[in-house]
């Protein structure tokens, strides 16, 4: 009888020989192998990945201290990622396996589109239903997220201006640059209904996060708490950065593809200025990397010995291969977009195929000062490395 294991091996080193000849055939037609090696190792783990953890009701997330993989509940913040993940792997390759383990892992999150506790409705319902709205006939999963996005206007306070990110601490109004990520969601609804509500909404918060959250610089504060009363900011700080007054990688590069993606949906020039002026403070940041990958916070003491976040650097790839599209002079954004997806899919980022819990990054830092997910693999870093690959295949016409 052959062992669960060898069978899964098998299946692998099946798998890779396939993909190894479409990459062969790719090469020969001018991709890049870095390119090709990413996407064949990213089919690989996710395809092997999503079958060992179907069965257990829960999405994966990351690791854990002592190496195993860390599962998800539907309800954690991250559970969108694992199925758009899926998503996009078969919009680049057409692997309808994979379609099928998208919709299966989405089913999980069947009844958060009612969870009206949480900001994050965008990365848990948008990045999965959303990512797969297209490619089904998408009748239920149009209807799911367009009740996820009244949940997600539920937490919005008119007197701030925003929408309440966290209910834990002793923050009065907390508002986090991530919740920027959540507005996509919201002008799609606008959009799909052709009510208006959803993308005012987003604006609104838009505007009050870019007159609140950035300093002289266009760095970006994590957690900006108001007063409710008066709709005034009471508090400016972090944490999950090094200190109040430090730049925290993910947080720039969540700023970054925050009001790059507002300028798409809107058009209004305030989000492209804020974006470029963004992307000026990151990118001299991101440079004085050898490899483009930033560390965990820009300032955290102890540069270059402290753990580097390729999470960020995904976030950023991906924006900069958006903003790129809106301004001149494009060629530094997509020369640092394809240098950090080179590093990215080299042997000291990518996994190799079979390890790393089937995650296709390595290196990522969820929140260093709490010790939590520091050094290890986040799905959400797979995610975005994902778009940013697809995005920049279709501008090189791949």
């Amino acid at each position: 009888m052959v062992r669960k294991n060898d069978a899964k091996m098998n299946r692998i080193k099946l798998l890779v020989l396939l993909v190894g000849i479409a990459v062969l055939t790719a090469c020969q037609n001018g991709v890049p192998e870095w390119y090709e090696n990413g996407l064949r190792t990213a089919h690989v783990q996710l395809l092997e990945g999503a079958k060992e953890y179907e069965q257990s009701g829960l999405l994966p997330r990351s690791t854990t201290p002592t190496g195993k993989v860390h599962l998800g509940k539907p309800a954690n913040w991250t559970s969108g990622f694992y199925p758009g993940n899926l998503w996009l792997m078969y919009k680049m390759t057409g692997d309808e396996e994979l379609k099928q383990l998208a919709s299966s892992y989405n089913s999980l999150l069947k009844g958060q589109e009612y969870n009206t506790g949480t900001h994050d409705l965008g990365f848990m319902l948008y990045c999965s239903f959303g990512n797969g709205l297209d490619e089904t006939s998408g009748k239920d999963y149009r209807e799911l997220l367009l009740k996820g996005a009244q949940s997600l206007i539920s937490r919005y306070n008119p007197k701030v201006g925003a929408i309440r990110s966290w209910d834990f601490g002793e923050w009065e109004f907390p508002v986090i640059i991530d919740n920027m990520m959540n507005l996509e969601m919201l002008f799609w609804a606008s959009k799909e209904t052709g009510n208006s509500l959803y993308s005012n909404i987003a604006v609104r918060h838009a505007n009050t996060t870019l007159k609140n959250h950035f300093r002289d610089n266009f760095s970006t504060y994590h957690v900006v708490s108001y007063d409710t009363i008066s709709g005034a900011p009471v508090s400016k700080g972090t944490y999950q950065g090094f200190s109040n007054s430090s730049s925290w990688a993910r947080g720039q590069a969540w700023a970054l593809y925050g009001y790059t993606m507002c300028y798409r949906e809107t058009g209004n020039k305030a989000f492209l200025k804020r974006a470029k002026e963004v992307a000026g403070f990151v990118l001299p940041q991101i440079s004085r990397c050898d490899d483009c990958i930033p560390y965990w916070d820009f300032d955290a003491p102890g540069i270059p010995d402290v753990p580097r976040d390729a999470s960020a650097a995904a976030i950023i790839a991906s924006a900069l291969l958006e903003l790129q599209n809106y301004v001149d002079n494009s060629e530094n954004y997509m020369n640092i977009a394809e240098k950090i997806l080179i590093s990215l899919s080299s042997p000291k980022y990518l996994a190799e195929e079979g390890s790393n819990n089937y995650f296709i990054l390595k290196h990522s830092t969820g929140s260093y000062p709490h010790n939590s997910e520091v050094d290890v693999p986040l799905v959400y870093a797979d995610y975005y490395y994902l778009e940013a690959m697809r995005r920049y295949g279709e501008l090189r016409k791949f």
